[in-house]
């Protein structure tokens, strides 16, 4: 079931086109990573959803009560006299007023800042800013959780203990959110829709993306000398390019994975090469996302 469905969805400043014909679509209990360079429309598209712009034309469906809805912006800001545990209270006090304020606490601590609740946020930092946003927008356990660059004010620990925290909240409900980091879209998300200039060039399964756009390659790893080894594969018809991706790894394109798997055996037996490793080259997201948007 679509959770979010958009068609047609356009939206023009003046005669700018930040969204054209946009038609989003994102599935119950799914984590959807929207990316695409800076200026292609991932802020203006999560502003609609959210309600906080209106579009220039088309239709948009959000499938659940408004209440059980949250959104956080990519630059969360909080008035600086008011506490931690402040901020996520009027949080709570506004979404669902009857809501335990044991809820305060429990979102303060999944985002690591239970030890400082009670400081003023005027002297955090904007990681801690992050984290806060982050727990006033869960404070009321949303069904659709809706985030703008949710961590990218974040040190490498603190990305990845978001990035936990968000495959957690997936579980309780649905999650979008957008990143400019393709390496955490890579590592959450089922789904993932790429952006360029206002225009959705690919929504699907992510694991569907990765196979279909990237060509298959496996990394050799031999003793030397690897010359002669290179020579060998670079002269098979299933070779489309044979590359020294340096300490003994040649990198082997290929046109046919079967014809690889039995091939490259036979080329490092006849060559007598030292053998290290074989493996296939893990599907990365970022090639594939530059061969969309370049």
């Amino acid at each position: 079931m679509a959770l979010i469905q958009t068609s047609s969805l356009r939206k023009t400043y003046g005669a700018t086109v930040a969204l054209d014909d946009v038609d989003l679509r994102v599935e119950a209990g799914s984590i959807y990573g929207l990316v695409g360079p800076n200026g292609a429309g991932k802020s203006t598209l999560i502003g609609i959803l959210g309600g906080l712009r209106r579009a220039s034309s088309g239709e948009v469906r959000v499938d659940v009560d408004r209440r059980r809805m949250a959104v956080m912006p990519d630059t969360p800001l909080f008035d600086p006299w008011l506490t931690a545990r402040e901020v996520v209270d009027l949080a709570r006090a506004m979404v669902d007023p009857v809501l335990s304020e044991e809820e305060v606490e429990r979102s303060l601590a999944l985002v690591g800042l239970a030890d400082v609740a009670g400081r003023r946020v005027g002297g955090f930092s904007r990681g801690m800013l992050q984290r806060l946003g982050i727990a006033a927008t869960i404070v009321a356990r949303p069904e659709l959780l809706v985030l703008d660059e949710p961590a990218a004010a974040l040190d490498p620990l603190g990305r990845y203990e978001v990035l936990e925290l968000v495959r957690r909240l997936s579980r309780q409900g649905t999650v979008l959110f957008s990143s400019h980091i393709l390496a955490d879209v890579q590592r959450v998300c089922d789904t993932v829709g790429v952006l360029r200039e206002g225009r959705l060039l690919y929504q699907g399964p992510l694991e569907a993306l990765l196979t279909e756009r990237t060509r298959p390659a496996y990394l050799v790893r031999v003793r030397p000398p690897i010359e002669p080894v290179a020579e060998a594969l670079a002269s098979q018809a299933w070779a489309r390019t044979v590359e020294d991706a340096g300490h003994g790894v040649l990198r082997v394109e290929v046109s046919s994975v079967p014809d690889a798997e039995r091939g490259i055996a036979a080329v490092l037996a006849r060559t007598d090469a030292r053998l290290v490793s074989v493996e296939p080259e893990a599907a990365d997201l970022e090639s594939v996302f530059l061969e969309l948007t370049t």
